[in-house]
């Protein structure tokens, strides 16, 4: 017999009842059974499974423990006769290693940035939200509050998205990850190399994770091939040492490969300001996708992941921009005197519309001398001369007709 929902939405079966389905989620989710007890087999499963998530993270380690004891005991301290190439290679060595170190273990022990509070559906929403059975009705729901919150993106069909086991709607370029149980900001993969999720909180990390690996494999490569050539040519005696060298350029050469490739890639996500998922999927703004939707330009691109300080690039210190609930993106067709009023309701811009001291304005003749071949790219901005005085007073970028707006600064 077909099972169907109550037309009045108060006595909804168990199968058409989407209260019933995010309670569904949520005890999955957080291993809760009827009446709020625990699941024995849920939480130990996933006991053992956050476990073996762990496996690579050991494998690794091991690599590089094996490879540092390699490098310093039997290549620095056994085979190296010269005193002065082996202090200098010892420095170099350590100085790759401890940033490589670093750079990993922050990746690892970041935690993921997560939406804050400010994205959950108040009380009453969420009540009507969970009752209503009519996809079309809750997503009215969702749009009356997305409009106080600065989330652009949308699904592939237009809806707002909302994560049911979260329970949030989500920011944009936000994702919920399977394996972390949380929707995490700007996610861009979960990698288990770290076993941590990559997004807003540890992506300049994930970066020079991969550029001091790509780095330390370098080191030991060009250090370690002479006597790699020494040992193979039975130049050197054959002894415990050849074949902690041997096997350590073999397997610094294959992980300097590896990483290479990924670190390649990441880079040109980072000039492109993408995500890996964006990569694949282009994010959906209201007039469409757009895989450019979120570019500023290769310096403002790279700025927004490393921060506007070049002295703080090369450290493992969070020094991205923002908040990873907002990003600057291109909205089209915006109308500049909404965009004024939106950015007015949100403190972005003071009510008098006055300039923010310090702030210097281009005019046409230094919009032209900068821009070159992108004059007509710029041709707009002597009409939106207002927005664009609102856009460098708040680190609001605008392109053209195409006006940017971040609406909100959301904290929990």
């Amino acid at each position: 017999m077909p099972i169907s929902a109550n037309e009045g939405g108060s006595s909804l079966d168990a199968r058409g009842s989407s209260a019933n389905v995010l309670k569904l989620c949520r005890d999955v989710t957080t291993g809760q059974g009827p009446h709020g007890l625990k699941m024995a087999p849920s939480h130990a499963f996933r006991c053992c499974k956050r476990a073996l998530n762990w496996t690579p993270v050991l494998f690794i380690n091991l690599v590089i423990g094996w490879s540092y004891y390699a490098y310093v005991v039997e290549l620095c301290v056994y085979t190296i006769p010269n005193d002065a190439e082996r202090i200098s290679y010892l420095v170099v060595f350590h100085l790759f290693f401890a940033m490589f170190i670093w750079s990993y273990w922050k990746t690892i022990w970041s935690k993921p940035a997560k939406p804050s509070v400010a994205f959950t559906l108040p009380s009453a929403e969420k009540e009507l939200y969970e009752r209503e059975q009519r996809a079309e009705v809750q997503q009215e729901i969702l749009k009356k509050v997305a409009r106080s919150l600065p989330v652009y993106t949308r699904t592939a069909g237009g809806a707002v998205r909302y994560c049911n086991f979260c329970q949030v709607i989500k920011p944009d370029r936000c994702h919920h990850c399977s394996t972390c149980e949380m929707c995490v900001l700007k996610m861009d993969h979960h990698c288990p190399w770290v076993n941590n999720c990559v997004g807003f909180s540890n992506y300049k990390f994930f970066v020079l994770f991969l550029t001091y690996a790509a780095l330390y494999c370098a080191v030991i490569c060009a250090t370690v091939m002479q006597y790699f050539i020494k040992f193979w040519t039975k130049q050197l005696h054959d002894s415990h040492a050849k074949f902690h060298i041997l096997f350590l350029f073999f397997v610094a050469a294959l992980f300097f490969i590896s990483v290479v490739s990924l670190l390649g890639y990441h880079l040109w996500l980072v000039g492109k300001n993408r995500t890996t998922i964006e990569a694949f999927r282009a994010p959906v703004f209201p007039n469409g996708p757009d895989k450019n939707g979120f570019s500023l330009g290769f310096r403002r691109n790279v700025a927004e992941v490393f921060g506007d300080q070049a002295k703080y690039w090369i450290c493992p210190i969070f020094s991205s921009q923002g908040d990873g609930h907002s990003f600057v993106t291109r909205l089209v067709h915006i109308d500049p005197e909404q965009a004024n009023t939106v950015l007015q309701q949100n403190g972005k811009i003071p009510s008098d519309r006055e300039n923010c001291p310090g702030v210097e304005v281009n005019t046409d003749d230094d919009t032209k001398e900068k821009t070159g071949t992108f004059n007509t790219f710029f041709s707009f901005l002597n009409t939106h001369l207002r927005i664009i005085k609102m856009i460098y007073c708040k680190n609001v970028f605008s392109e053209g007709d195409q006006a940017v707006v971040v609406m909100m600064d959301c904290k929990p």
